[in-house]
């Protein structure tokens, strides 16, 4: 079914009753007070649009199929349950190399969108949902696939269609139509990869509410409180705040700080023990703040504390000033700081990574874990990375955790993460 794109008067993107969430009377107070510039939404749509555009094109394709709600939203500006809809194929759209847009968003939603010029038609039935169709799943598929065959037809996109992800019937179904699917994923990292001003001014404000949230946290740091009580603190203040939700739970303390990896638990923190944590937090604007930092529960640190912090914070610093325009991702991999080699086994998966609405492409991975040919690009101005490490030693009783968000620019780089290090551990 496709809905009319007539709009409810009234209905604008800063409205606190229109569907556009986002800041909240508090998050706008603090960011006015900071002296961050607010993005125009309509404005990044339409650069956001045209990266996609401008992909299609370059790759000879006419048009792609999204299901990943962070490519719908980048494709769309729309939300929609973007938690339940990752696992729940519910909601598509499609983009055409000229830049049409079609949604199918979920059953009876058609609302949510109405303040959105992004869009230029609203259907539902996307995929073939088991939840929601049960044995008649391929049936479903097959409508969908139907559906999108006659919409590729009538904007030139042939047989062939890029797709970022879809379930096996919907698969099943455009094998059965004669119509090739080709990877595109790809093509959606590409388009993300190079960040507009717009997109840049989102992420400032959600790392200002992260890192508001964080601070809220480390006051609530002291011997006797549980780690996921802690962790709920930082969720809080990224809800109060706007923000959208946290994709992992990685806290840890004590012990559990080494090997990396163990999420927040019920574990008591004792004096003396370092908490270390990862934010992954996708907060205001759906953009994400993916920081790191490792602190001290008490005043005075041991010497394996010490050694640990140290090398972590070298190697952040030192891999931070391979950021500039021209530096191949190869060089990030196998230049900058090495890890001592009792640090090694336990090395972070990445040296970097992509951040944007989400961890994005690309991975920037150790030299002994680099992949050949997979990531033979280079640093451009408008790309963010979360340049990160982990230190820990096997079998030892401490890691530390420090990762920063770093824009490239013209000339150089500049991080994004202004949080500061914990004084109690840094290297004298």
């Amino acid at each position: 079914m496709t809905f009319s794109r007539e709009r409810k008067i009234g209905q604008t993107p800063t409205l606190h009753d229109s569907p556009q969430i986002g800041p909240t009377i508090r998050a706008f107070k603090e960011l006015k007070e900071k002296g961050l510039t607010l993005p125009d939404l309509p404005s990044m749509h339409r650069y956001q649009r045209n990266r996609i555009m401008d992909q299609l094109k370059s790759r000879g394709l006419g048009g792609i199929l999204l299901f990943d709600p962070i490519n719908i939203r980048y494709a769309t500006g729309s939300h929609n349950m973007q938690v339940w809809t990752s696992r729940n194929v519910a909601r598509a759209t499609f983009i055409s190399s000229a830049g049409y847009c079609i949604l199918w968003d979920f059953v009876r939603c058609e609302h949510l969108t109405a303040h959105l010029d992004a869009i230029d038609e609203i259907r539902n039935g996307a995929g073939a949902l088991y939840f929601a169709y049960g044995d008649s799943e391929n049936e479903a598929a097959d409508a969908f696939v139907r559906e999108v065959v006659s919409v590729m037809h009538e904007h030139g996109s042939g047989q062939q269609i890029a797709v970022d992800n879809m379930d096996v019937a919907t698969s099943n179904s455009f094998q059965s139509h004669q119509i090739t699917t080709i990877p595109g994923q790809n093509l959606m990292e590409h388009a993300r990869l190079v960040k507009g001003e717009e997109e840049i001014k989102a992420m400032r404000c959600a790392v200002e509410a992260c890192e508001l949230s964080v601070r809220e946290m480390q006051k609530a740091l002291k011997p006797g409180v549980a780690e996921v009580e802690l962790w709920s603190v930082l969720h809080a203040g990224n809800i109060a705040r706007g923000g959208e939700w946290i994709e992992t739970r990685l806290l840890a303390s004590g012990p559990r700080t080494n090997p990396w990896m163990q999420e927040a638990g019920p574990r008591i923190l004792q004096d003396g023990d370092l908490l270390a944590f990862d934010t992954d937090m996708i907060g205001l604007y759906g953009y994400c703040c993916d920081m790191s930092r490792t602190w001290l529960v008490g005043d005075t640190p041991n010497c394996e504390q010490l050694e640990a912090f140290k090398v972590a914070h070298d190697h952040i610093t030192q891999n931070m000033e391979l950021m500039k325009p021209g530096t191949s991702f190869y060089d990030l991999s196998h230049k900058g700081h090495q890890l001592p080699a009792a640090y090694v086994p336990q090395r972070y998966c990445v040296k970097m990574h992509g951040t944007g609405m989400c961890d994005e492409f690309p991975s920037i991975y150790y030299p002994e874990d680099y992949i050949q040919g997979a990531f033979d690009y280079q640093l451009e101005p408008g790309m963010v990375f979360s340049v990160e490490v982990y230190a820990g030693k096997v079998g030892g009783q401490n890691g530390v955790k420090l990762e920063n968000q770093v824009l490239v620019t013209d000339t150089g780089y500049e991080n994004l993460t202004t949080y500061p290090y914990d004084n109690k551990l840094l290297p004298r």
